[in-house]
C-alpha cells in the first residue's frame, strides 16, 4: 500500500501549516516563520511555493484571495488534523527523551551506538 504524501511533516512544513492557522499569504508565512523561530528556521520562496503547491493538491490548505501576484492561503480541516497528528508526534519524541535522559538536556554530547537503554 503507498504511503500518502506529506504525512510526516518536515520542520519547515510544520511551520508553514502553522502560520496558516490564520489567513496570511508567502511573504507574510516567510516572516512569521523567522519572527516565531528566533530565525532559526527560515524558508526561501522557491521551497515555501513548492509547499504550498504540494498543501494545495493534497487538500491540506486553500486558497482565500488572488490580488495581482499575492495570493493568501488559510489551512483547511484536513491541513488542520495533519498539524495535530504532527504536534503529538513530538511531544511523543519529548516524552521519550526525557524518559531516556531523565529530563537533562545534553548539548553536543556524543552518545556512542548501542548506548541508549531506557533510564
Amino acid at each position: 500500500m503507498p504511503r500518502e504524501k506529506l504525512q510526516t511533516l518536515t520542520e519547515q512544513m510544520f511551520y508553514v501549516l502553522l502560520c496558516l492557522r490564520q489567513e496570511c499569504c508567502g511573504m507574510d508565512i516567510m516572516e512569521a516563520v523567522q519572527q516565531m523561530t528566533n530565525g532559526r528556521i527560515s524558508i526561501g520562496p522557491g521551497t515555501l511555493y513548492h509547499l504550498l503547491d504540494q498543501f494545495q493538491e493534497e487538500g491540506m490548505i486553500r486558497e482565500t484571495k488572488t490580488e495581482g501576484r499575492r495570493k493568501s492561503y488559510i489551512i483547511s480541516d484536513k491541513g488542520q488534523q495533519r498539524l495535530d497528528e504532527a504536534y503529538h508526534r513530538l511531544c511523543m519524541q519529548a516524552a521519550d527523551y526525557e524518559r531516556m535522559t531523565g529530563g537533562a538536556y545534553h548539548e553536543k554530547r556524543e552518545v556512542p551506538l548501542g548506548a541508549l537503554s531506557p533510564v
